[in-house]
């Protein structure tokens, strides 16, 4: 709330003008009144009455108050606002990327299949214990469903972004569990989900299957009827990708891209018209923290969570309309705010200019002033933002 959003800025802007006019308006209202009714005292008044009622406070309170009650009904609502400036750049969003696993999708994986050319006891233990150090969520349910008490003790591991876990043992045994880039000089298949690696030798392969999340295809829906363009942007494979653009009617899919290909795309996305981007592992978290709007889930990994502007709670994708709606809805009511507080002025300062407003009156009318903006500000907790 202490964080002064651009609207803000041109508002102290327009009263820095405003004060020097009132204060010139007071002055010529001063003379030509003494001129004009030839006595000190009713010129005196009517020109305190001028800066009485013009005091700029409703400009002032215009942004603030509307800020502060969308960032209460957003949290409210489980959406946390890291700054009040994402909350106004809402507004113009016109193109909303989405990663796949763990934001479309649940994230809650369970073990499909496997193959491997060794004992599959071993292959477990191998496969644990390289992907119980991953935050990935197809690592972590593969270390859930395969927790071993014989883990390998590893001298030298290193996660490698967009590729997968690699690790050295006590022996001088290299290992990689990843993804096919790992594995696309030893395998044709590409339609896996991890590739277990030996010394340069393969030794099998890991299916999980994963569910969509069930609001995903609402919130889609949803982007749509707002004219937002949604694009798919995931470093899974390009098949996987297009089918869970289909079922989900996402309009562009980018696929198969390592983190700083995503941070490429999401810079070019940004600079052609405002765009937020929905993560939650670490590949996203530099993305996100280029787009516009970085936009989380709490489950998310703790980086991505640092990383996003705005934190979606209650697991899932079913309050980042709200969180549109609001943002959008917020900005328009500091637009009113602001309107009322100039068109008051506008109005009030020739009055009080002509003595038909006495000082005493017009305290009481520039009073209610900032109640009606308030009161106005606070029709946000209960409009209709979606």
């Amino acid at each position: 709330q202490g964080e002064k959003p651009p609207v803000q800025q041109l508002a102290d802007r327009i009263s820095a003008i405003f004060i020097p006019v009132v204060l010139g308006i007071a002055l010529v209202t001063f003379a030509v009144s003494w001129m004009v009714l030839k006595e000190f005292t009713p010129a005196l008044m009517r020109s305190i009455a001028v800066l009485v009622i013009a005091c700029p406070c409703a400009m002032g309170l215009a942004t603030p108050a509307a800020i502060a009650v969308g960032l209460g009904r957003a949290a409210r609502t489980g959406i946390l606002f890291r700054n009040a400036t994402s909350l106004e750049a809402f507004k113009s969003i016109r193109q909303v990327v989405f990663d796949k696993t763990g934001t479309l999708t649940t994230g809650q994986f369970e073990i499909a299949d496997f193959h491997s050319s060794i004992a599959a006891e071993e292959f477990k233990k191998i496969i644990y214990s390289l992907e119980k150090f991953s935050n990935h969520p197809i690592a972590k349910s593969i270390s859930l469903h395969w927790k071993n008490n014989e883990e390998i003790r590893w001298k030298k591991m290193e996660e490698v972004k967009g590729l997968g876990m690699m690790a050295t043992d006590m022996e001088g045994n290299t290992y990689t569990a990843g993804s096919y880039k790992a594995a696309e000089k030893l395998t044709p298949e590409d339609q896996h989900n991890v590739y277990l690696i030996r010394n340069g030798e393969l030794l099998g392969w890991v299916d999980v299957k994963d569910e969509v999340r069930p609001e995903a295809k609402t919130v889609i829906d949803y982007l749509h009827s707002k004219n937002i363009e949604t694009i798919l942007l995931s470093g899974d494979r390009l098949a996987k990708c297009r089918q869970l653009a289909g079922q989900l009617g996402i309009d562009t899919v980018i696929a198969e891209q390592s983190p700083e290909q995503k941070l490429s795309t999401i810079e070019k996305l940004t600079q052609k018209s405002p765009t937020a981007m929905v993560g939650d592992g670490i590949n996203d978290a530099p993305a996100l923290a280029k787009a516009t709007i970085g936009v989380s889930m709490n489950d998310a990994s703790q980086i991505a969570v640092q990383s996003a502007q705005v934190v979606l709670m209650n697991h899932g994708l079913k309050n980042l309309p709200t969180a549109l709606g609001l943002g959008k809805h917020t900005y328009l009511t500091i637009k009113q705010n602001l309107f009322w507080a100039f068109a008051y002025n506008i109005v009030a300062i020739p009055v009080a200019a002509f003595g038909l407003l006495t000082p005493t009156l017009g305290a009481l009318v520039m009073g209610l002033s900032d109640v009606v903006l308030a009161i106005n500000s606070v029709r946000l907790f209960i409009k209709k933002v979606v």
